[in-house]
């Protein structure tokens, strides 16, 4: 989703240090949530810290607009880059709470105060919300739940935009798209960067597919955001990690961004409604959380000879092992714990192969599926328990050397079993 707007809003104008300092305000000012995974030690070494930074709830009532201390409106039917054919209004006819929970982002064949598009009499309207001025975060976790609309010519968007895009502009500002569909790809999901050099149709990133339209329920859509990786998923479950590795240009994600929620119509990519696309289309929000702290944003995990809990090859497909390695700074070393008894990287769980119990059990990297063998308890001795297990992850007969893969073993305090969060 490009970023282009009709002209320069009031907000492009407003210097960068305003934005931070009502960043700083609203994470002042949040909600700290602590979690502790054990359930049996009295001081436990390692907490799971997961801070909510920012939310909506859209607990507002039926008709009511956006909360303005929150979301504010941009506005206009010039393309927006794209050659989008709507007409972006701040009418609650396009943008209101439905009195059940959600925020409605409405898409309507209508022009009902003769608005002008770059093609003429526009055809549609429609709403952006974005927090440019209401809050920047830099790292963390940003994720929404959103029944998205459906339909040819249709295009729904939750994604960010640096906050120096009024100092540098596009593509320099970075931008991520958390997700995006277009119409005639019902099942699809993309998610993507945009920097120098790998901007607009060159931009780097893939797709997720399930059996059925997206539009036909609530989806979570998140990306888990590190200095040095951004990991997109969907319902917890990754699909697609990116480093400065993988950009073939300059990495810019290394500074705040806003986030930004729109319903398109038409485009060069999405194409153009036709005798198929049915009005009104809504986009439904439930919530947006952003979350900070040690675990949103990663850290290592260290144990036998100093060496870190590693991601075998930085392998992201269901499987893979998970080992002892030299420190290195490398994605494939940052761990997060959202605070739901889970350990991940990449967007994956650390996971008990087969759900066994036994002593010599490899643990590996798996989609997130919720059991019992993705669930794992810091002690205040060190330990990193399966509970359901009742077994410690253990470093096989302490063999301290790199590329050891580990398995769960009954916990017996040695040194092999002793964990430290970095």
């Amino acid at each position: 989703m490009r970023p282009f707007t009709d002209s320069t809003p009031t907000w492009l104008r407003r210097r960068r240090t305003r934005l931070l300092a009502l960043a700083t305000a609203a994470i002042a000012a949040a909600t700290a949530v602590t979690v502790s995974l054990s359930a049996n030690a009295e001081e436990p070494a390692f907490e799971a810290q997961q801070t909510l930074t920012w939310s909506d709830e859209f607990n507002g009532a039926a008709g009511t607009a956006p909360d303005s201390g929150k979301w504010r409106h941009e506005t206009g039917g010039g393309g927006w880059g794209n050659n989008e054919h709507q007409y972006y209004t701040n009418s609650t006819s396009n943008a209101a709470h439905d009195g059940e929970g959600n925020m409605v982002i409405t898409a309507r064949r209508e022009n009902p105060n003769n608005y002008q598009c770059w093609y003429g009499t526009c055809e549609y309207t429609s709403a952006r919300l974005l927090t440019a001025e209401t809050f920047t975060q830099a790292y963390g976790r940003f994720e929404a739940r959103i029944q998205i609309p459906r339909g040819q010519g249709i295009w729904p968007a939750f994604w960010m935009l640096g906050d120096n895009f009024g100092d540098v502009g596009w593509p320099q500002s970075g931008e991520i798209d958390i997700m995006e569909n277009v119409g005639h790809i019902p099942n699809t999901v993309h998610g993507t960067v945009h920097g120098p050099g790998y901007s607009g149709g060159g931009g780097v990133g893939s797709s997720y597919t399930i059996g059925e339209p997206f539009a036909n329920g609530f989806h979570v859509f998140a990306v888990d955001w590190s200095p040095n990786s951004i990991t997109w998923s969907v319902d917890g479950n990754a699909f697609q990690t990116l480093t400065p590795a993988n950009v073939g240009g300059q990495w810019v994600f290394d500074h705040p961004f806003f986030m930004i929620m729109n319903v398109a119509v038409g485009g060069d990519w999405p194409g153009y409604p036709d005798g198929s696309t049915q009005f009104p289309q809504q986009m439904k929000i439930d919530y947006v959380r952003v979350y900070s702290g040690a675990s949103a944003s990663g850290g290592t995990i260290t144990g036998l000879a100093g060496k870190c809990l590693d991601v075998e090859g930085s392998g992201t497909a269901d499987g893979t092992p998970v080992q002892i390695y030299t420190c290195n700074g490398t994605a494939a070393q940052q761990w997060t714990t959202p605070g739901d008894g889970t350990l991940r990287a990449f967007g994956k769980c650390l996971d008990v192969a087969n759900g066994s119990t036994a002593d010599g059990t490899p643990v590996r990297l798996w989609n997130c599926n919720g059991s019992a063998a993705q669930q794992w308890a810091f002690s205040g001795a060190n330990d990193i328990v399966n509970p359901q297990a009742d077994k410690c992850l253990d470093v096989p007969w302490a063999n301290p050397a790199d590329g050891t893969n580990l398995q769960i073993a009954t916990c017996s305090g040695n040194p092999a079993q002793k964990w430290f969060r970095a």
